[in-house]
């Protein structure tokens, strides 16, 4: 079976900082991320860029493709840094090469939908935010040419009006101007897409998304993806969209793995996993 491929680049709220004990896990055999080139089930952290990685937008986007793909696999190819502004994607940098190069291998085994994208936390001072729409475009030209896909659709989420309250509140005076060029971004450039984060809130640190953000700010995208459009409000029924993804039934497969995941982890005992996978 075909696997449909998604791209995750940009920043640390791309890669995901919310704390993994704070929302519900999301297990589905059917959502794959790409390790080492090849395809496995999808796990959180997805993106394992710091110790810090934790919940991203990924995973529920993913979740909502698939339930309303129901018969098909999707793929997640984790390529976010965190800290990392738009000059280090730049395409003669190692970000781009490193993106394209995973993303090839990605190629060899599945079909490339969409291009996911947040970033721009370091785009925020001393007037990068003013040359932000263009240094985006060559980007995105680069990478569509690169990767032989013209016309992909790329997803572009905003930040947050937070970000001036938290502990790094000095550096983001410019957000609001990083906000305006994505969304001219998604008006201009064909089949680009902006995805609002307003009401989306922070983790402590003020300065990345906490888990339920993350979590409705993939619904969110998938919104945009499905229907082709620019989100600038909060969806109407996304937290119930959320619900239903969080208690979909386990496939007994899925319950298994599981229990065998977390025994490798030292949470369970040989014998309480042998007990409970006679439950199963």
């Amino acid at each position: 079976m075909m696997i449909n491929s998604f791209l995750m680049i940009g920043q640390s709220n791309m890669a995901g900082r919310g704390y993994l004990r704070d929302v519900k896990s999301i297990y589905n055999e059917q959502i794959n991320m790409l390790v080492n080139g090849r395809w496995q089930t999808m796990t959180e952290p997805i993106n394992f860029d710091r110790p810090s990685a934790g919940i991203s937008l990924a995973a529920s986007f993913a979740a909502a493709w698939q339930a309303n793909n129901e018969q098909d696999q999707i793929g997640l190819i984790p390529c976010a840094e965190g800290g990392s502004s738009l000059d280090d994607w730049s395409i003669d940098g190692v970000l781009f090469e490193h993106a394209v190069f995973l993303t090839k291998l990605a190629q060899r085994t599945s079909t490339l939908r969409g291009l996911l994208w947040h970033q721009g936390e370091n785009d925020n001072f001393m007037g990068r935010s003013d040359v932000y729409f263009g240094k985006l475009a060559l980007l995105l030209d680069q990478l569509r040419h690169t990767l032989g896909v013209p016309g992909i659709p790329f997803i572009g989420g905003g930040l947050s009006t937070y970000l001036t309250r938290g502990r790094y509140g000095t550096y983001f005076a410019e957000y609001e101007k990083v906000n305006q060029a994505l969304l001219k971004f998604a008006e201009e450039m064909p089949n680009c897409y902006f995805v609002s984060a307003k009401g989306l809130t922070a983790n402590a640190d003020g300065l990345h998304f906490d888990a339920m953000s993350q979590r409705l700010f993939g619904i969110r995208y998938f919104e945009a993806f499905q229907k082709k459009l620019t989100v600038l409000e909060p969806l109407v029924d996304e937290k119930e969209q959320l619900k239903k993804i969080e208690e979909r039934p386990l496939t007994k497969t899925e319950s298994t793995a599981l229990l065998e995941i977390s025994f490798a982890r030292g949470e369970l005992t040989l014998p309480e996993l042998e007990e409970r996978l006679t439950h199963i």
